[in-house]
């Protein structure tokens, strides 16, 4: 009985590319599904289709769960008492079921060349057939072992005349799919085709058939994929009943699509490339075109985050709580509880849960990534004064200024550069509305003032602004123009965090220098 077998899941990618986000949300559901009952998660490479396969992308599914921090418990990369677990080395574990199924008259040899099955889809066409497809209203027309002399299939096979074994599917049974999200699904099998299990050809099974055995002799339990899915799983149901498996098929449960963000419809690597975010987990480079595409860890997104966002995509607690550690996600999760329609990305969300994460970060885990932008702006020569010119602890106090902003740590630079680069011009509108004619007197007795306490050792945020503001009560001063226009001639417009920060972390000599360039440049004509 299912409930005295271990829950066993599996991820099973086709290595034919980068791996689209949506197939790490099912493997992320798959998971969190394993973990929270106990069990075990597997990575197996679906590789039967050699046409398809791309080099790279087995190694690039693994990088990827291996920076997302989803460790499989058994698999390609892992091992395991269940294995090979790459479809193209279990061969020899196929061919003797699909012999099984031939034996019992539940499949059947079939020789028709592609030119043949071509004249059979326009002739069902022409007529207008209401079956427009490989069945049993068609198959006895067809050139295959249900329809051809016993002699002459074995004269065919002998000669080695390439072939293929379908599925002989009885008509007028209904078949019932009991689904953990959508719930008891039925269909007449009809509507199914009488599939390929087998090529000859290239001496391996179609998905269908590798699927249904790995999936039962890996003792998997559940089954959770996209619903993509969904339509062949009655076909898997019947696999199961003519293999003599019913009493141990594992439960199904088909997850709803990952939407395009702005439409209906799955979302793409096209709807990526068009809104500016990344669909694939890393960088990939196509290896035929040369071709880069985005990723979520080059694009700044922390592992973590990823995790989190994708989660919600299709799933809620039912709380009002959305930050989530893995071993929150895996305590919460049901699998009742994901929806049954598609969940449309949201771009948004996304960088919300990136600054989220990133706020957890420390300001020293940051400094790196500012310094590796500062050193390449020094080779370059854009910088008035060089990175080395800051210390670590100066640089950490910088991001301290402005880390509840950010989204992406590579956002530091946009709002720390003028710490590196004295202004070089000034903003115009910010001169226009704060500089007045008085501005360089009153900014030339802020710099006196300045310097004295310097002298007398009270350089600190609390006797500037002291200072600043007896100022400007004296002089009847407008306050907003007095502040804008010190950070007009720090910064160059009216960004940053609190001007005595920023005054504090450039110094007094910095300071004074800026702000005198500033009144000269400018001057009294704004």
């Amino acid at each position: 009985m299912e409930n005295t077998r271990k829950t066993r899941v599996r991820f099973a990618p086709s290595p034919t590319g980068p791996l689209h986000i949506g197939g790490v949300r099912t493997a992320l559901f798959n998971y969190l599904f394993a973990k929270k009952n106990g069990g075990d998660f597997l990575l197996r490479i679906e590789d039967t289709d050699s046409n398809r396969f791309v080099p790279g992308a087995e190694e690039y599914i693994i990088e990827a769960f291996q920076w997302l921090g989803l460790p499989f418990d058994e698999g390609v990369g892992i091992g395991g008492p269940h294995g090979p677990y790459r479809q193209s080395e279990r061969r020899d574990i196929y061919r003797q079921y699909v012999q099984q199924l031939l034996d019992a008259g539940k499949a059947y040899y079939a020789f028709d060349t592609p030119q043949e099955l071509e004249e059979m889809r326009k002739r069902l066409e022409a007529e207008k057939s209401k079956s427009q497809q490989y069945d049993a209203s068609t198959r006895m027309g067809m050139k295959n072992s249900l329809s051809l002399p016993e002699a002459e299939v074995k004269a065919l096979l002998d000669a080695g005349t390439p072939y293929v074994v379908r599925v002989k599917v009885d008509p007028g049974r209904m078949i019932t799919v009991h689904d953990m999200i959508r719930g008891e699904v039925t269909v007449n099998s009809e509507i199914i085709d009488d599939k390929v299990l087998y090529k000859s050809a290239d001496d391996l099974p179609t998905y269908h058939m590798a699927n249904i055995v790995d999936d039962h002799l890996m003792e998997i339990t559940h089954v959770i994929r996209g619903e993509e899915w969904l339509p062949s799983a009655p076909l898997h149901v019947l696999l199961y009943e003519y293999l003599g498996w019913s009493d141990t098929m594992p439960r199904f449960a088909h997850l709803p699509l990952l939407l395009k963000p702005d439409g209906n419809g799955k979302l793409s690597k096209r709807d990526g490339d068009r809104l500016g975010f990344p669909v694939f987990p890393l960088e990939w480079t196509d290896p035929k075109t040369g071709e880069k595409s985005m990723g979520y860890r080059e694009s700044g997104y922390y592992p973590e985050a990823v995790v989190n966002m994708l989660a919600f995509l299709g799933w809620n607690p039912g709380t009002e709580q959305e930050i989530f550690s893995l071993s929150e996600l895996v305590e919460a999760f049901q699998l009742e509880k994901v929806s049954k329609s598609g969940a449309k990305f949201n771009l948004e969300k996304a960088h919300w849960f990136n600054h989220q994460y990133l706020q957890k970060q420390s300001d020293a885990s940051l400094v790196g990534s500012l310094r590796k932008r500062l050193e390449e702006s020094d080779v370059k020569g854009g910088l008035t004064r060089r990175a080395d010119s800051y210390s670590d602890a100066e640089l950490e106090q910088m991001v301290h200024l402005v880390k509840e902003r950010l989204h992406f740590p590579s956002e530091l630079w946009s709002q720390l550069y003028y710490f590196f680069n004295a202004p070089a011009e000034y903003d115009e509108k910010v001169v226009k509305k704060r500089w007045t004619e008085d501005m360089p007197a009153v900014l030339g007795t802020w710099c006196e003032n300045a310097r004295k306490l310097a002298e007398e050792g009270k350089f600190t945020a609390e006797a500037l602004e002291q200072m600043t503001q007896s100022l400007i009560e004296t002089g009847g001063l407008n306050t907003g123009k007095v502040y804008n226009s010190m950070r007009l001639s720090l910064v160059g417009t009216a960004i940053g965090p609190h001007i005595f920060d920023i005054i504090l972390l450039l110094g007094k000599d910095e300071t004074l220098a800026r702000i005198t360039a500033a009144c000269q440049r400018i001057g009294t004509g704004a």
